[in-house]
């Protein structure tokens, strides 16, 4: 037995989680982020928990979340890259799918492509869409270009030709000549990344992974060594888009993968103690200093989607199904050129933070605002003070613009963010068959209990959850995340014409990759299990079907009952006759991995700290008295009627008038309104 640490890395604060498998206790921290240098905030955090008696050769497992990625694509300060395309495809980034979001307006502008115009190079050879060969590939022309490329100030190389997906042999050529030629360069080419039909999706995915893997190698190597000269032995795991983990070398090689890295791990952890608080079904509120993250999760668990969009870019591969709005503790309160009150996305991040950090900061924050309101006094459990004067500056400033004391801004702020996270929250639900009254919302994040009963009240939400720990939650997801991967292939047939022995030697060759995965990552006792992409003849979309892992003779018919149970759980009906095409199949790997108790999960070996009993806050236009009372003297039962602060090392609970809470056995808060 050992030790496991759980790290996330935010836009505000880097969190850690230590279990320790001998006693299943949780210890937590957080240390204020390095946006500049993000690895550096990971190393101070290590070196505190060594001071604090953390034994580095006893650290079993070490697994962490980053938005290194992400941001590095949001602002698009990555790597420059060349991108080689098959003759006639110059503008596949350009053409996308021909949508524009938000047509109707007058003032809608199409976001520029990831590579620019003069960046892309067309090569002579060209596969149909079954694989065959029609023209032969033009090798030296590809190396050519590329050398053009780099010479003109490319960084990084990607490669995606017409139908890779079939056959990767001009990718992989290709691929390999780059590599040779230009050793110091990172090259992508799709066929390795995501091999799988939709031109423009496949290339967006090949181009963001050369993008932003400049940056994520570096991360990773300054990473491990600091960690390895600290005495760290244990290799450094990183979580995926999908909410399992892989290893840092895989994730530097494929950091595409890592892109909702941090917001998948809240959903991860969200799903399991959601079943440990007898719910069968939440919704996700992870609010951070940048942004408020939104995740369903079902009796099945956390719930994937192939169809995720990050910024501008569609990304093709499987992640965590959230959506995401710009409205988090340190989001910027701003007046537009109408004098309208906006709430982000602009943050002020860790440095120089909200104004009531002291750090130089004079800008109204959502942070600002409940610090002015006195739902706010400190923060890390009185480590940092809060200035609550600048705070209260800043928005007085702000309420200048709007005819009102600095009071009245705060709430304006309040409302506005509020407003911002249910036009977010209530079509996504939504989209998804689901009514928020009857679910419960589980707010998380450094920020999100503070705002989850003006989120729940809004949108609907009948009871509120908040976990023991909240703003680490996403640190503890990093340790409850399984090792797990994914794996495609396009076949596009009809399953008429498709033999049993086709269909299990497709499915058999993915199972080798699955395999193959397992054994370089160390994952024993994974299992694998299939799934297709399946419509009727003449469908647009496809439905996700699983199917059984029994390779044995009528693995076809199998798969033809499979869709038609599907097709009619989704629809409410199934055509006995229907022609059956398999667009895509797939593989994935699971490799459970020991995880923490979550009923310890409140211990995190602080002494409750002595807090004043009451204090004014001002909620809903008036000023009212509010009782404070420490967390961690809750005991399990005890129930405590808003208005309310509940204090604890990683966040603050704001409990309002007309809601009331209780502390259940394991730890959590429940919360519900009693004003109907």
């Amino acid at each position: 037995m050992g030790t496991s640490v759980g790290a996330d890395v935010g836009g505000t604060f880097t969190d850690f989680v230590v279990f320790d498998e001998a006693d299943g206790s949780l210890r937590e921290m957080k240390v204020p982020s390095t946006p500049g240098a993000p690895a550096d905030a990971v190393a101070e955090g290590f070196r505190r928990l060594l001071a604090d008696g953390l034994a580095p050769g006893e650290i079993a497992r070490f697994a962490h979340g980053t938005t290194v990625a992400l941001n590095t694509l949001l602002q698009r300060s990555g790597a420059r890259v060349g991108l080689l395309v098959t003759q006639g495809f110059r503008d596949v980034l350009v053409l996308r799918r021909l949508r524009l979001d938000g047509a109707p307006g007058f003032h809608v502008r199409q976001a520029p492509p990831l590579v620019a115009r003069r960046d892309v190079r067309e090569v002579g050879g060209r596969l149909l869409a079954d694989g065959t060969e029609v023209r032969p590939l033009a090798l030296d022309e590809a190396i050519a270009a590329a050398e053009e490329l780099v010479a003109d100030g490319c960084e990084a190389l990607a490669v995606c030709f017409l139908h890779a997906y079939r056959d990767p042999v001009h990718e992989q050529r290709v691929g390999d000549a780059l590599r040779r030629r230009f050793p110091e360069l990172h090259v992508s080419v799709s066929s390795d990344i995501w091999p799988q039909q939709r031109e423009y999706e496949r290339t967006q995915v090949t181009v963001i992974n050369a993008h932003v893997a400049p940056i994520m190698e570096r991360y990773f190597s300054d990473l491990e060594k600091a960690l390895r000269h600290m005495g760290m032995v244990t290799g450094v795991l990183s979580t995926k888009s999908s909410g399992g983990v892989m290893s840092a070398a895989r994730a530097a090689r494929r950091p595409v993968e890592t892109l909702l890295s941090g917001p998948a791990s809240g959903v991860v952890a969200a799903a399991a103690l959601g079943r440990a608080a007898g719910f069968d079904a939440v919704v996700a509120f992870d609010m951070g200093g940048t942004s408020a993250d939104i995740g369903l999760v079902d009796p099945a668990g956390a719930r994937v989607s192939t169809e995720a969009a990050v910024g501008d870019f569609p990304v093709l591969l499987p992640a965590v199904d959230v959506a995401s709005v710009g409205a988090g503790g340190g989001s910027v309160a701003t007046l537009d050129a109408a004098g309208v009150l906006k709430v982000g996305p602009r943050s002020a991040g860790a440095v120089p933070g909200p104004a009531c950090y002291g750090r130089g900061g004079t800008e109204p924050t959502v942070t600002d605002a409940y610090a002015t309101l006195g739902v706010l006094t400190d923060l890390l459990g009185g480590q940092l003070p809060l200035d609550l004067d600048a705070a209260r500056r800043a928005c007085g400033k702000l309420g200048e613009g709007l005819g009102m004391d600095a009071v009245g801004a705060a709430e304006a702020v309040l409302e506005v963010a509020t407003a911002n996270m249910y036009a977010r929250i209530l079509p996504f639900l939504a989209q998804r068959g689901v009514e928020p009254r009857g679910l419960a919302l589980l707010a998380y994040g450094g920020a999100g209990p503070t705002q989850a009963f003006l989120v729940a009240r809004e949108v609907g939400f009948g009871t509120v959850v908040v976990p023991p720990s909240p703003g680490t939650f996403c640190a503890l997801g990093c340790l409850l995340a399984d090792l797990r991967s994914d794996f495609v292939a396009t076949v596009y047939t009809d399953l008429g014409a498709m033999g049993d022995e086709d269909l299990v030697d497709a499915l058999r060759e993915l199972h080798g990759q699955a395999t193959e995965w397992a054994r370089e990552e160390g994952a024993p006792g994974a299992t694998v299990t299939f799934g297709a992409d399946m419509r009727y003849r003449g469908q647009s979309y496809e439905l996700a079907v699983p199917l059984s892992s029994d390779l044995a003779p009528g693995a076809c018919r199998r798969a033809a009952e499979a869709f038609a149970a599907t097709h009619r759980r989704v629809y409410g009906y199934a055509d006995p006759d229907g022609a059956i095409e398999v667009v895509n199949i797939r593989a994935h790997l699971l490799a459970p991995v020991a995880k923490p108790s979550l009923r310890h999960a409140g211990d995190t070996g602080r002494r409750p700290r002595p807090e004043p009993g009451r204090r004014i806050v001002h909620t809903a236009g008036a000023a009212v008295t509010a009782v404070v009372v420490d967390r961690a003297s809750l005991s399990p039962g005890e129930r405590l009627e808003g208005p309310a602060v509940l204090t604890q090392y990683d966040t603050t609970t704001f409990v309002p008038p007309g809601a009331v809470v209780e502390a259940d056995p394991v730890g959590n808060l429940i919360g519900r309104f009693t004003d109907g």
